[in-house]
């Protein structure tokens, strides 16, 4: 597979699996929280779909498009641990994680990923949802929808 197709897949899958997501958590309270903006394609597909909810945003730098750029109050600067940190403190409870941190090199996104899975695991509701690319630790693994490859996406509950 080309790396285009793959990418094509990959956002495919992340649209599909965000947009069933939201029908799972619709009688649920909390937030939502999009770990690594990048560009803020997903930011911007979150924030049209769930309209009423707020929306964490955590990445290292802001360097999203203009027209994807969260409000202030609401991105979390810096290294996951401590923004994820200061979430648990401030007492955040998310319905809806996405989480989408990694820098492209398959083994060192699983170790992050599964370093990141405990603090990940404080900010959570009960019952909640994380969909990921990189597979997670100490959530309960769920199907998600059937049009996506079960290695394409992760679906959890916590």
């Amino acid at each position: 597979m080309s790396r285009l197709d793959s990418m094509l897949r990959r956002l495919t899958a992340q649209r599909d699996g965000l947009n069933w997501a939201v029908a799972q958590i619709s009688e649920m309270e909390g937030d939502v929280l999009d770990m690594g903006l990048g560009n803020g394609r997903t930011y911007d597909h979150l924030r049209e779909i769930l309209p009423e909810r707020r929306i964490w945003v955590m990445d290292r730098v802001l360097q999203c498009h203009p027209s994807s750029t969260p409000p202030a109050e609401d991105f979390l600067q810096g290294e996951a641990e401590p923004m994820l940190e200061k979430l648990a403190a401030g007492g955040a409870r998310i319905v809806l994680a996405h989480y989408d941190f990694g820098r492209g090199i398959k083994a060192e996104d699983v170790t992050e990923a599964a370093r990141l899975s405990l603090m990940i695991a404080q900010v959570m509701r009960p019952g909640g949802l994380l969909i990921s690319g990189q597979p997670l630790v100490g959530f309960e693994q769920i199907s998600g929808p059937d049009t996506i490859a079960p290695d394409r996406y992760l679906f959890y509950r916590a």
